[in-house]
């Protein structure tokens, strides 16, 4: 599965399992829930919804540390023309500094 497909999907899920969890507290889909008070169904719900998020969060990074880091390679282009900015650069900077000896 592609790297934006499994993005998405977990995106999906940190949206939808919170307000699962909500809907079904406001709403007495659990059993056994219906004695609470609603300060305790409120705090309980807000609480598992954030545990449901951290939980989503933590299987995406689990599936995202199982990808394969060989399967990633840069492309060539890219990285000669990264170098060759970056020698540019440094070349520029050591004859920026020169005429600051001069001076000096």
């Amino acid at each position: 599965m592609g790297v934006v497909q499994k993005f998405f999907i977990a995106s999906l899920f940190m949206w939808s399992v919170p307000l699962a969890i909500l809907y079904a507290f406001n709403h007495n889909l659990l059993s056994g829930i219906s004695n609470l008070s609603p300060y305790s169904m409120t705090l309980v719900s807000g609480f598992l919804a954030v545990i449901s998020v951290n939980i989503v969060i933590a299987f995406y990074i689990y599936l995202a540390m199982r990808e394969p880091a060989d399967k990633h390679e840069p492309d060539p282009k890219f990285l000669a023309e990264a170098k060759a900015s970056i020698n540019q650069s440094t070349g520029d900077a050591q004859q920026s500094s020169q005429p600051l000896k001069k001076q000096q």
